[in-house]
């Protein structure tokens, strides 16, 4: 059994974190992703910071949102067997991250163990969607 302390995970496997603005409940958030999705969670956040330092961070829904004054342009969620990284403007991103979704302009990329981390493509990804009009919700 978990101490009390450490956050539930949902049934898609998601951690449940507290709603919060700032890099401590990301942080939490990212500490409570289960094996090895906590070092890929650390390397993303770390990405995101290095690409565009004056992120804004939150966590809603049990999401970690990166964004800036004008809204969110990056989420990453935990599956059971991957990590699902959603940009909220993806179709204008070159490449287009390859899994669409039902809302509009929203385009995801997915993360499973074992799988290589392509920070370049990742680091493009996050320099062209910071630099797009964020998203608010």
């Amino acid at each position: 059994m978990a101490p009390p302390d450490t956050p539930r995970l949902l049934s898609s496997g998601n951690p449940q974190i507290p709603k919060g603005k700032g890099d401590g409940p990301v942080q939490a958030y990212i500490s409570a992703m289960p094996g090895w999705k906590s070092d890929v969670g650390r390397r993303l956040d770390a990405i995101v910071v290095e690409v565009c330092p004056e992120v804004r961070k939150a966590v809603k829904w049990n999401t970690p949102l990166y964004g800036k004054d004008d809204g969110w342009f990056f989420a990453m969620y935990c599956f059971r067997d991957h990590i699902q990284l959603t940009f909220m403007r993806g179709t204008a991103l070159t490449p287009m991250p390859p899994k669409a979704s039902k809302v509009e302009g929203t385009r995801y990329f997915e993360i499973r163990e074992g799988d290589g981390l392509d920070e370049a493509l990742i680091a493009g990804w996050i320099r062209q969607a910071s630099a797009l009009p964020g998203v608010s919700f």
